[in-house]
């Protein structure tokens, strides 16, 4: 469900506080101000008003100031969210094997299917830019990791007792320990 039709209620957004803060404000000035002229009073809402817009302006100022670097929300990619496009891609490419389908059996021409095909498979190949051109799902929460854990220590491989060589028992040759036949002679070497 999109958030333009979603019945979940959504937070107050600080520009709807200050428009909701100059339009009581302007109310109070209408109640409290009789017996001025009606210009006065005009003059008095717009003051109101352009201080709300003044208080957005300054809450948009100084809310990078506050530490919130990443915004809480979805990941948006050209206007739109990750999962919008992820749910169109999945549309065009159900449209290509459809118009596949339609052309094997005959319902589409050879020159509507070049057509509509070409038209479908740069829009395809377009989405897939768009989500390819945004950070993965994995960095975004090894990021998030690192922010609240701090970087991973560095592992240290463990200690084995394997060696790291072994010697034919054949001719003597010094061979990798993953080595199954030896270099020199092709003898087959055991596990240790």
């Amino acid at each position: 469900m999109s958030s333009a039709t979603s019945t979940e209620p959504q937070p107050l957004e600080p520009w709807q506080f200050f428009t909701l803060a100059g339009l009581i404000g302007a109310t109070i000035v209408v109640f409290l101000s009789e017996g001025q002229s009606p210009a006065g009073i005009i003059l008095l809402s717009v003051v109101i008003f352009a201080a709300a817009a003044v208080g957005v302006a300054a809450w948009r100022t100084f809310s990078p100031l506050a530490g919130r670097d990443e915004p809480t929300g979805p990941q948006i990619f050209g206007g739109r969210t990750r999962a919008a496009l992820e749910r169109e891609k999945t549309l065009v490419l159900r449209a290509i094997k459809d118009l596949e389908f339609d052309h094997a059996m005959r319902k589409v021409s050879e020159k509507d299917f070049g057509e509509m095909g070409a038209r479908l498979r740069a829009r395809a190949a377009g989405l897939m830019r768009q989500l390819d051109a945004g950070t993965g799902y994995r960095e975004a929460i090894q990021k998030e990791i690192d922010k609240r854990l701090g970087p991973a220590p560095e592992k240290k491989p463990p200690e084995s007792r394997k060696p790291t060589t072994k010697m034919c028992l054949s001719c003597c040759t010094v061979n990798d320990a993953d080595a199954r036949f030896c270099k020199g002679c092709g003898y087959q070497l055991g596990d240790w």
